[in-house]
């Protein structure tokens, strides 16, 4: 029997093991195998155990003031929730409390776009270069040859919202919100009291919009498209219904709870490699050098992670950074990427030792 027919055999072999953490559903187990490097159950449930208990003390960072709703959730609150793409769920902590999805929205909001739009569209219009900047910067909307940046600043964001097909603000906005929804797998709901506080202060995410403007880089009316922005940054999710978006993306854009494909496969390679670049604001680079998973945060307290063909991890704790990403969560996400070997720029992820 030559290498490669044992390597195969080895393979279909792992996916009958019981407890495997990333196994393939019965129906597919005839054209697909498991990662042999996938970990099994019993270790992400004491790997997030371990997390939690070594970062639930951790009073570093504050929340975010700029939105006065923001400075109002309780500091204390923190939440693992671990989804694979086969939907298992593992969590810990305060894993239902619905929190604000903020910029982690940018992601399905972007996908959503080159759904209808394809992804030459959406770089072509937005693009998907890091900034170099705040992601509220207006000077970047004027240096960049794109003016827009990328989809995961505000001005991307806003331009790639103003993308989005639908003939009254109302259509684009309950689109997107049903969208989100299918990526979590349950019906998401507007925080009408986030939203109501974001609309009251977004005059420089209305300035952006016309700065956008100005050099022909937003597609439908400026302050609709700021408004609907605002709305989706305000919508509710919880740690489990987030690690389960995120497990969408994972699971190559099909929900692993529902089954349903969300997303186009294809469009998944640059959503994940724009979170790499861009996902955590201006801590993007050394989260990629320290952690090395696509990820996106939100001023929120939420970080969701990507191993792709594995799963997502979610975490919430909303005291923030100076770059606005959650102090515990990327301790968190750091700590058990490191335990379970999900770096995907370490070949050890995928065997090689």
């Amino acid at each position: 029997m030559n290498v490669r027919r044992v390597s195969i055999v080895l393979l279909m072999a792992a996916a009958l093991v019981p407890g495997c953490f990333c196994p393939i559903p019965a129906s597919a187990q005839s054209t697909k195998v498991v990662s042999p490097v996938a970990p099994r159950r019993e270790q992400v449930e004491a790997v997030i155990k371990e997390a939690y208990e070594k970062y639930k003390n951790d009073t570093n960072g504050k929340n975010a003031d700029y939105i006065p709703y923001l400075a109002k959730v309780d500091s204390k609150l923190f939440g693992i929730a671990i989804v694979t793409t086969d939907n298992q769920v593992v969590t810990v902590g305060d894993v239902t409390y619905s929190f604000s999805i903020q910029s982690i929205s940018k992601v399905y909001s972007m996908a959503l776009a080159m759904e209808e739009q394809g992804p030459a569209k959406v770089l072509e219009k937005i693009g998907s270069e890091p900034t170099g900047r705040p992601f509220n910067s207006p000077n970047a909307v004027v240096d960049m040859s794109t003016h827009s940046g990328n989809p995961f600043v505000n001005a991307g964001a806003i331009a790639t919202v103003s993308l989005i097909s639908g003939s009254t603000a109302d259509e684009k906005w309950n689109k997107i919100l049903d969208f989100y929804s299918k990526a979590a797998g349950e019906k998401l709901v507007l925080i009408d009291e986030v939203y109501k506080s974001e609309a009251a202060t977004n005059t420089g995410n209305k300035a952006l919009s016309y700065l956008l403007a100005k050099y022909d880089r937003i597609y439908a009316d400026p302050f609709e498209s700021v408004d609907v922005y605002t709305k989706q940054c305000s919508v509710g999710v919880n740690a489990t219904q987030l690690a389960r978006m995120g497990a969408t993306l994972a699971n190559n854009g099909v929900n692993p709870a529902t089954g349903e494909r969300v997303i186009k496969a294809e469009d998944i390679p640059h959503i994940l490699s724009t979170m790499m670049e861009a996902g955590l604001y201006d801590g993007s680079g050394t989260w990629a050098w320290n952690v090395g998973l696509p990820a996106k945060s939100g001023v929120g307290g939420g970080i969701v992670a990507i191993a792709p063909g594995k799963g997502a991890i979610a975490v919430f704790a909303p005291p923030l950074d100076e770059a606005g990403n959650s102090v515990k969560a990327q301790e968190v996400i750091r700590y058990v990427a490191d335990k379970l070997n999900y770096n995907i720029f370490s070949p050890s992820s995928v065997g090689f030792k």
